[in-house]
């Protein structure tokens, strides 16, 4: 990799805001729609057009976009995370929580969702998941 040593942009120097939102998990696996968390935060910052970010600043945490009519959806990812990756296994990490940083890097740390008229463009069915893997715990969600 090769380094020109220029300055990388500072995005909130750009004028491109930043919103944080925090949430509670109750269960070990767990999947939170935080759809209106993340609506909520876009109308706070006043974004009307464009891409957001929704960013998950943790390890053993990830984010999804997936159905939200039907709970026994969610329910049947989490049932086959579980089946790919189970709680016991040869992990080398130290901590027991090996499995949750696996499932983690499997559904990944951000999702972008398109914005018109500053309203999250979803489909009819689609909702965005806070994944919990290692809970229960307090966790970050951040919105640019």
């Amino acid at each position: 990799m090769r380094s020109n040593n220029a300055r990388l942009p500072n995005l909130a120097d750009e004028g491109i805001p930043m919103r944080s939102f925090s949430i509670r998990t109750h269960k070990h696996t767990q999947f939170l729609d935080i759809t209106r968390e993340v609506q909520s935060a876009l109308s706070d910052l006043g974004i009307k057009g464009g891409v957001v970010t929704v960013f998950v600043p943790h390890t053993t945490a990830g984010i999804t976009i997936n159905e939200n009519a039907d709970p026994d959806v969610t329910a049947d990812i989490a049932d086959a995370l579980d089946k790919v990756v189970p709680w016991q296994a040869n992990y080398k990490h130290c901590e027991g929580n090996a499995a949750a940083h696996v499932k983690a890097s499997m559904m990944g740390s951000a999702v972008q969702v398109i914005i018109e008229d500053g309203r999250l463009q979803l489909g009819t069915w689609q909702a965005i998941y806070f994944c919990e893997f290692d809970g229960p715990r307090s966790r970050n969600v951040w919105v640019r």
